[in-house]
């Protein structure tokens, strides 16, 4: 039987708190690995981190949907906002190998969620931002 959470955050940096508190009792309960809740975790933490920073301009306070469904062992994560757009998918893979002093601000955040979950999907849907994530026991 699927184990499912959903939470409402406000875009402000202090609601990460809220969201690793409640991922990892969600993930408690609904018997995940503790590997596979760190990755969990660390893919939430740098989507809505960037979602605070980087998807609004005004000083309002906006709401970043969150739904999290387990299901025969594959962890859904879906994160949705009213930012401006950004598609993940555009940004190009990033060159780890080059030397730092070559590599362009920005992008690792992308990489690593990508490194962390098997498949990762986006669409603007009614003027939001929806970021589907897909992760399991075995890393890619």
């Amino acid at each position: 039987m699927p184990h499912s959470l959903s939470l409402t955050l406000a875009n402000r940096a202090d609601e990460v708190p809220r969201l690793v508190t409640k991922v990892e009792s969600f993930g408690a309960s609904a018997g995940l690995s503790d590997a596979l809740l760190f990755r969990v975790m660390l893919a939430l933490d740098e989507v809505v981190t960037n979602i605070v920073r980087h998807a609004f301009d005004d000083g309002d306070v906006h709401e970043i949907a969150i739904t999290i469904t387990v299901d025969a062992g594959v962890v859904t994560v879906v994160v949705a906002d009213g930012g401006r757009p950004f598609d993940p998918q555009t940004v190009p893979p990033a060159d780890v190998q080059a030397p730092l002093e070559h590599r362009p601000i920005g992008g690792l955040g992308v990489h690593l969620v990508r490194s962390l979950a098997q498949d990762m999907a986006y669409q603007r849907t009614d003027d939001r931002n929806v970021l589907t994530l897909r992760l399991t026991e075995d890393i890619k």
